[in-house]
């Protein structure tokens, strides 16, 4: 089986962290988002992870080779055209046989063996209170009638989360080069479920899978949510450090150094973090990060940021200094 792993995009809607690093490797849970990405694919019988890289794909790249032991392929997109234009690139590294398809900023608590076993095509699905926002899928009996991307009237509640499965990959290719070719656009963009919605034309009855757990990490907002799913879900309590107090569910590195501070709930601290004299809650604290004195909540602090004499609510990228007393 080979695995697609869309990761160009720029991430606009987390910037300033973005300006620096892409968006995958931001750290949420005690990892970065792209490590809780591919975590679930052990176990499958992979022949190759094919990465679509874009913005500071070269960080992508170092850290799959750093990090990783399967054969990995990285390649370029050289337009920003949406998802479908994206899995197209990787498509063309694809002969034939399985593929499944995974985003590259979607924690997803699923099974990946059972999900590749549901049927010989497969669609994630979750049900969202604004499906409006999403891929939305119509199905009869499980099997997928109709995908339709963002519609204005959404006749189902059941979003697409960004997980596909083809047991033969020839038409998907076929109807993603076709779709590109064409120039056809929805909101702008060369959709992926345009030539989901052409399959089901000719035919093929995708499985809509159920996917009980699906976390965006796409916003401050959302990357906060996740981080508290998965602290939740480590159920792991970092020991006391001297005389702070850690609140669960809470993630501290271990070369993290924590003194005289107040952490919790629902915070990650990165490797060799420091941290003296804070109250910290609902909040991630990247890598090398330095906070004195300073009291923050749903708050995320980028790596080796400094942050002195603060109270409040932070966002605030890589190498970002502020002291709150100057």
């Amino acid at each position: 089986m080979k695995v697609i792993v869309p990761v160009a995009g720029v991430g606009n809607r987390l910037k300033p962290h973005t300006d620096s690093r892409p968006k995958p490797l931001l750290e949420v849970g005690g990892r970065t988002i792209l490590d809780h990405v591919l975590k679930p694919l052990d176990g499958l019988d992979l022949d190759e992870v094919i990465f679509v890289i874009g913005h500071l794909g070269n960080q992508i790249a170092d850290y799959v080779r750093t990090n990783y032991s399967f054969k990995a392929n990285f390649v370029e997109q050289d337009k920003l055209l949406g998802l479908g234009y994206a899995v197209n690139v990787a498509m063309q590294e694809v002969t034939d046989g399985p593929v499944l398809i995974i985003l590259g900023d979607t924690v997803v608590a699923c099974d990946l063996s059972e999900f590749v076993a549901a049927g010989e095509y497969v669609l994630g699905v979750h049900k969202v209170p604004d499906p409006e926002r999403f891929g939305v899928v119509e199905t009869e009996n499980g099997i997928v009638t109709a995908v339709v991307e963002k519609p204005p009237q959404p006749k189902t509640d059941l979003a697409l989360i960004g997980l596909y499965y083809c047991a033969e990959s020839a038409m998907l290719k076929e109807e993603l080069s076709r779709l590109v070719q064409s120039g056809r656009t929805t909101s702008g963009e060369i959709q992926l479920t345009d030539a989901l919605a052409s399959m089901i034309e000719r035919g093929v009855n995708f499985v809509a899978h159920p996917v009980p757990h699906w976390y965006d990490c796409g916003k401050k907002e959302t990357l906060l949510s996740s981080n508290q799913y998965l602290l939740k879900k480590m159920n792991e309590s970092s020991p006391k450090v001297g005389n702070s107090r850690f609140i669960s569910p809470i993630f501290v590195d271990d070369t993290a150094v924590v003194s005289n501070s107040t952490l919790g709930p629902f915070v990650s601290v990165g490797a060799k973090a420091n941290i003296s004299g804070c109250t910290i809650s609902n909040s991630i604290v990247s890598s090398d990060a330095v906070l004195e004195n300073t009291v923050i909540k749903d708050s995320l602090i980028g790596p080796k940021a400094i942050v002195r004499n603060f109270e409040g609510v932070l966002n605030i990228g890589e190498k970002t200094e502020i002291d709150g007393a100057g």
